[in-house]
């Protein structure tokens, strides 16, 4: 079973992510795939052309790959999944091993945009959280995470962040079969899709 989870930059689709794992990994084998590992290695650029790249368009992310490597793990391959450096802007040269399971986990921004990704999916989650908080919990972890300023930052949410949210990812909320207000903090909500997805792997 293929489970997507998406929603916009800060919105708490890694919680919910990992509190479905740390529940059906009791029982069964869970892989888990980001959308952060599959942007399109830029090492060929130089370091001001990787500054200026719109990471948040769907044109930044290698979708060719994420789709095959789902495929692979989906038909028990084991796959190399890519290493992304998010200061450097450019792939890793190791890679991490991921070995086919029962259940795949995929989580992204964008993986609820394109048809050919959506079709892969039994069951899409959207994690909806408001814009100021979401913006929060960027700040903070480009901050800490990932090198940046608070000028950075912002020059960032408004230039990319924010119009591509708009554009390219709230709009898929509409394919979602759940919308998660507030993410892993909405404890209803969690339980209700713990207990949807254990019980169709018992069937």
């Amino acid at each position: 079973m293929i489970v997507g989870i998406a929603g916009g930059s800060g919105s708490g689709k890694s919680t919910v992510a990992k509190k479905i794992i740390d529940e059906l990994s009791q029982n069964y084998s869970v892989n888990y795939l980001q959308q952060d590992s599959y942007y399109i290695d830029r090492s060929h650029l130089s370091v001001t052309d990787r500054e200026i790249i719109n990471f948040d368009h769907p044109d930044a992310i290698d979708f060719k790959l994420f789709i095959h490597q789902i495929n692979q793990l989906r038909t028990n391959n084991v796959i190399e999944m890519p290493n992304y450096n998010f200061q450097t802007h450019t792939r890793n040269s190791k890679t991490t091993i991921i070995n086919p399971g029962k259940i795949i986990i995929v989580e992204g921004i964008l993986i609820f945009n394109r048809v050919e990704f959506r079709d892969l999916f039994d069951y899409k989650i959207y994690v909806e959280t408001s814009d100021d908080i979401r913006f929060i919990r960027r700040l903070k972890r480009d901050i800490l995470d990932r090198g940046r300023t608070v000028d950075m930052v912002i020059k960032q949410y408004f230039e990319t962040v924010r119009p591509m949210h708009i554009e390219f990812v709230e709009p898929t909320k509409k394919y979602a079969d759940i919308i998660v207000p507030e993410g892993g903090h909405n404890k209803k909500a969690m339980q209700m899709i713990i207990y949807s997805l254990s019980h169709q792997q018992v069937k």
